[in-house]
């Protein structure tokens, strides 16, 4: 059975590691609409900059799912290598990996009112004035239509892939 933890979490080291591709790929244009969201709404664009707002894979937006899918890819080797802390390591890393998902998840679902927060927090007027619902809109539709699929399976993954290594591991 360690070696379906194994499979699982490779494929949960994938799906983190989608992340910054897509970004990478596609955080120009979302980065170009927004601006060109704030020009519509008489804000000066610069404030992306000013505020250290990105779209792209920068930072932590790369930082932190590769490290979790470093993370997984060397759980799961210990898995194929029937190490003896590996059943330890998948209950840890795996469980920690479910609950991080599920705040992405809900930072998701949450984000206008969680950036109109952060924004009126800063103290930039400029930033106050945003509309952050069309903003983030104008952001989210820049990306292709597949990678809401992509973002539906990966979350799939995470989930179920992260379940499965924990069962698993239970079983074995």
């Amino acid at each position: 059975m360690n070696a379906l933890a194994a499979v699982m979490q490779l494929l949960v080291a994938a799906a983190f590691v989608s992340i910054p591709v897509v970004r990478h790929r596609f955080g120009p244009a979302a980065k170009a609409a927004a601006v060109a969201e704030l020009r519509r709404q008489e804000v000066r664009p610069e404030v992306l900059e000013e505020n250290k707002l990105r779209f792209d894979a920068g930072g932590h937006e790369t930082a932190a799912p590769v490290t979790v899918a470093a993370i997984m890819i060397a759980v799961a080797a210990a898995n194929f290598a029937d190490a003896d802390l590996a059943r330890l390591l998948t209950w840890i890393f795996s469980s920690l990996v479910l609950l991080m998902n599920a705040g992405i998840v809900y930072s998701n679902f949450t984000a206008v009112k969680a950036v109109e927060a952060a924004f009126r927090r800063n103290g930039d007027p400029e930033l106050a004035r945003v509309a952050v619902a069309p903003f983030l809109q104008a952001a989210e539709d820049a990306f292709p239509a597949w990678v809401r699929v992509q973002t539906y399976m990966r979350n799939t993954i995470v989930f179920g892939g992260s379940a499965l290594a924990l069962l698993a591991v239970s079983v074995a």
